[in-house]
């Protein structure tokens, strides 16, 4: 720099390159890209989240359907009813009883049971399935009932739980993990520099299972807002937070410093609005429903959702991805743990006389 200025001493006639590499050295270089990228992520956050939530279409439902051969005829009525009202196809899943459609309820694989009685169709809903689906169907059900002449009943099997009247708690607690589980990492990094690879990821366990305590505790005892397996709840939002800061720390010896902008994206701008926390799936933009369940804020709403309400059909599937993305962040992590900004020098061996 110094003899840059030696070549150019007249400020009028320093060429642009020397302009743009003595900007680059300087402290507003940095600033000027953070201003960037906070005003690009300003625009991303509020568009993804639009995108998924401001306008919540029906695709394919999946649903359940009990019918005996000469009972078609209303139930077909009722379909092509619902089709017409909704914009979108109910995926029908035919079963010979409804016992077996019931657990295909309870297992999630649907989100209504139409089961034809007679003239007139039951629809069975399960709000704690997905509220916003059970909505959409049950209003579009009775206003098709009235105008094809079918008697439709609509009952919902699953109720929520009176604390949790739009089901958005498992969303809201599946959130406080995932933001303070890669936060806690970044507070790690930058107040607890010292910290070598191995002790950074005990404190990271230690934080995760102590929040993941304290999140259970305030939301079960403390607001009653819902009524939580304690045990289990606690075990998937202390994962959930251990995950989110493995994935901040293995983009951490990745990207250095700029880290965040990663573990932004993928946790927050994509993640959270395609877990099916506040939007049931079926719902969302039909990418963002397909990938939600394979990053961690789906699988955590999934392993939470189905924990609180329906806790005989709990699946490994959520759990699995989890654990995966742990794996993953801990291996690349711990291999380029010397590019980790931070730790200890070895101590010096005494030298014995």
């Amino acid at each position: 720099m110094a003899d840059d200025l030696a070549q150019h001493p007249d400020p009028e006639h320093r060429p642009p390159l020397w302009r743009w590499r003595a900007f680059k050295r300087s402290p507003f270089f940095p600033a000027t890209v953070i201003v960037l990228i906070i005003s690009a992520g300003a625009g991303l956050f509020a568009g993804s989240y639009t995108y998924a939530f401001a306008n919540p279409t029906p695709r394919n439902i999946p649903t359940a359907v009990v019918a005996p051969d000469h009972g078609t005829a209303p139930l077909n009525r009722f379909l092509a009813g619902m089709e017409h009202a909704l914009n979108a196809s109910l995926r029908l899943r035919p079963y010979p009883t409804y016992a077996e459609a019931r657990w295909s309820l309870e297992e999630q694989r649907v989100f209504a049971v139409l089961d034809v009685r007679g003239r007139g169709v039951r629809m069975d809903l399960a709000s704690a399935a997905g509220a916003t689906v059970a909505q959409v169907l049950g209003q579009a059900a009775g206003k098709v009932g009235r105008m094809s002449g079918v008697p439709v009943t609509v009952k919902d099997v699953k109720p929520l739980q009176p604390g949790d009247p739009r089901g958005l708690a498992v969303f809201y607690i599946s959130l406080a993990a995932t933001i303070i589980g890669f936060l806690g990492a970044i507070q790690l990094s930058v107040n607890a520099s010292a910290l070598n690879p191995a002790e950074r990821i005990a404190f990271m366990i230690a934080y995760a299972l102590l929040g993941g305590f304290t999140i259970a505790a305030i939301v079960d005892q403390g607001l009653g807002a819902l009524k939580l397996p304690f045990p289990e709840s606690w075990a998937i939002l202390a994962l959930t937070m251990f995950t989110s800061g493995l994935v901040f720390s293995m983009f951490n010896v990745l990207f250095g410093r700029w880290a965040l902008i990663p573990t932004w994206g993928l946790l927050v701008l994509l993640g959270n609005p395609s877990s099916g926390g506040a939007v049931s799936w079926p719902l969302l933009p039909s990418l963002l429903g397909t990938i939600g369940r394979w990053l961690p804020p789906g699988a955590s709403v999934n392993a939470q959702h189905t924990a609180i309400y329906f806790r005989a059909h709990q699946h490994a599937f959520p759990f699995l991805v989890l654990v995966a993305w742990c794996l993953l962040s801990a291996v690349v992590f711990w291999t380029w743990r010397h590019r980790h900004p931070g730790g200890r020098p070895p101590r010096a061996t005494p030298m014995r006389c």
